[in-house]
């Protein structure tokens, strides 16, 4: 997501995409236009009022008891004008807020298709960026910039027809000097949508060096090397402040030449207006009338240009989130009709994968996991032991060979009907800022006696308890507040809660104390009962009892067969068992 458009018509084309939505939201849009446009007759209601007002009082003399009527109605139109005016805002900002929630749906929609295998590939920093702060940007397009374009349009024209019969020639001036400001609005804001598009390229980079710095904290600070990326985020904040000052000074530009226009436009109607009152050619109401509505028959046109901005950042916003929603999911075939459950017998026949054709990953993957059977994968880092997890899981699919369920393909079953079958248990497992029952639950509708039943087989009922809330205790994001061990114990709850037939083990008591791995391999033998398993493993101590285990070495299946036969046949698992010296023979 880092290159930009390089031509006008990939910026059009990004446009087209963010009106693409405003079907969704076509009847407050509408309204929109429609309560501005009330706003602007009731603007030229007012313009009149004042301008009999002061015609009564000045030039005709009368007192305040006669023009108090007027006064009135004066007051009237302004409260009358400014509730349509908050109305107009409220509305547009709801239809913005419709419109944010409706893209943030469709990208967490596109990033679930994606799935993990594609974002652990990504920097955080730089999707978080895209999703909220890129999505937050298209606020002011719908809000502001997209009703004002209609009502530059209707509001200027509504003048016009009170103007030409109240002083044509102002209403000469008004028609040629009107499309001046559009005009030069264009050639100024030509070069402003690449510096756009070039300043969240920018935030987006440093949104990820910032991420970046703030997850790796305690090992920048362990290797002295936290001045160093102290420097390298000053530089890139530095380059973020110096690309957003070249979009402020075209901003700038493009305001100081429309409030130039506009004010040069004003005063030409009223030095018209003051020959013609000073020669008498015009009497006073009708050219004072036209002089308040000039100033009213600018400002749509320069607010036009003020939300033109806006619709520079919507585009410079929208090439992150369209990129991201253009980036291919997977491979997989059309959507599967509901079927029986397949037995649970997984067959991988001959799976290659790669990411690209000329690096691949896994060669050759062939291996069945019958029903109950506890598999082990060991191998070196980087052999493949994740990426044929993650194949299993549905978040990848092979480059060649097939996964068969019981006899089907994986990808003939509907992705939410498998992985409702799959409880996964990771190393580092994901707590969600919430309370610890909802945290257990994730998704599933169980009541509190369920959770509390699968949390004491996981060992986490006691310690729970003795919180200061209980299982209603609010816990941080990643499980702030709590140990490693805990946290373990709440992830174990959660597979005990779903009660799945596969359990897909990444090996959670590896950065464990012994006492405390000790409870989470007693809890994940429970668990493992009546069950089938896929080991994960990184010590070669969790793979002892398993019933078979295969050792990947450079995306290829080297040995097989159990812990006795493989330290007997003097291979890599021999050799890794005697380097680590943590498997007793």
């Amino acid at each position: 997501m880092a290159n930009a458009p390089r031509s006008r018509a990939e910026a059009k084309s990004l446009e087209a995409w963010l009106r693409g939505f405003t079907a969704r939201v076509r009847i407050p849009l509408t309204a929109t236009i429609i309560t501005g446009a009330i706003g602007g007759v009731l603007l030229v209601l007012q313009a009149w009022l004042l301008a009999r007002i002061i015609d009564g009082v000045i030039i005709e003399h009368r007192a305040l008891h006669q023009v108090w009527p007027l006064l009135i109605d004066l007051l009237a139109t302004f409260i009358a004008r400014a509730i349509i005016t908050a109305l107009t805002d409220i509305i547009g900002f709801e239809a913005a807020a419709r419109v944010k929630r409706d893209i943030r749906r469709l990208a967490y929609a596109h990033l679930t298709a994606l799935g993990p295998a594609w974002s652990r590939r990504e920097r955080s920093g730089d999707l978080a960026t895209t999703l909220i702060d890129g999505i937050e940007a298209l606020d002011q397009y719908y809000a502001s910039y997209l009703p004002q374009m209609a009502l530059a349009v209707f509001i200027p024209l509504a003048i016009l027809v009170f103007v030409f019969p109240a002083y044509w020639v102002a209403g000469i001036i008004m028609v040629i000097t009107a499309p001046l400001i559009p005009l030069f609005m264009i050639i100024v804001g030509k070069g402003a949508e690449r510096l756009n598009q070039r300043q969240w390229r920018k935030l987006a980079r440093m949104s990820a060096y910032f991420f970046d710095a703030i997850e790796g904290l305690t090992t920048l600070k362990l290797f002295g090397a936290s001045r160093a990326e102290a420097q390298m985020i000053a530089d890139v904040s530095d380059d973020y402040r110096i690309t957003t000052m070249a979009v402020l000074r075209v901003a700038f530009l493009s305001s100081l030449v429309l409030e130039f226009f506009a004010t040069i436009s004003i005063a030409m109607v009223a030095v018209y207006i003051g020959f013609a009152l000073y020669y008498r050619d015009l009497h006073f109401l009708p050219g004072f009338f036209v002089l308040l509505l000039a100033p009213e028959f600018y400002r749509p046109l320069r607010n036009m240009g003020s939300s033109y901005h806006a619709r520079m950042e919507a585009i410079g916003a929208a090439e992150q989130i369209v990129r991201l929603l253009a980036t291919e999911p997977p491979a997989s075939l059309p959507a599967p009709t509901p079927a029986p459950e397949p037995a649970l017998t997984i067959r991988f026949e001959q799976v290659d994968f790669a990411y690209q054709p000329s690096e691949p990953i896994l060669t050759g993957i062939d291996f069945t996991l019958a029903p109950g059977e506890r598999l082990a994968l060991v191998g070196p880092s980087g052999a493949g032991k994740t990426t044929i997890s993650q194949l299993l899981l549905g978040f990848l699919h092979p480059s060649g060979g097939a996964i068969r369920i019981g006899g089907t393909d994986l990808r003939d079953l509907p992705p939410a009907a498998w992985l409702a079958r799959i409880a996964w248990l990771p190393q580092r497992p994901t707590l969600f800022h919430g309370s610890v029952i909802d945290n257990i639950r994730l998704g599933l509708t169980a009541d509190a006696a369920a959770v509390r039943a699968a949390a004491a087989q996981a060992g986490a009922d006691h310690f729970i308890t003795n919180l200061p809330q209980g299982y209603d205790t609010i816990v941080g994001e990643r499980g702030q507040g709590l140990s490693g061990g805990e946290i373990q114990r709440i992830a174990l709850a959660r597979a005990f809660l779903k009660n799945a037939e596969l359990i897909v083990l990444d090996e959670p008591d590896a950065s464990l104390d012994p006492a405390t791995a000790a409870l989470i391999t007693a809890s994940v033998e429970r668990l493992a009962r009546d069950r089938t398993m896929l080991i994960i493993a990184h010590r070669l101590e969790s793979v002892r009892h398993a019933d078979r285990i295969l050792v990947i070495d450079h995306g290829r299946i080297i040995e097989s067969g159990d812990h006795a036969s493989l330290l007997a046949r003097h291979g890599l698992y021999a050799t890794m068992s005697a380097l680590r010296q943590d498997v007793p023979a």
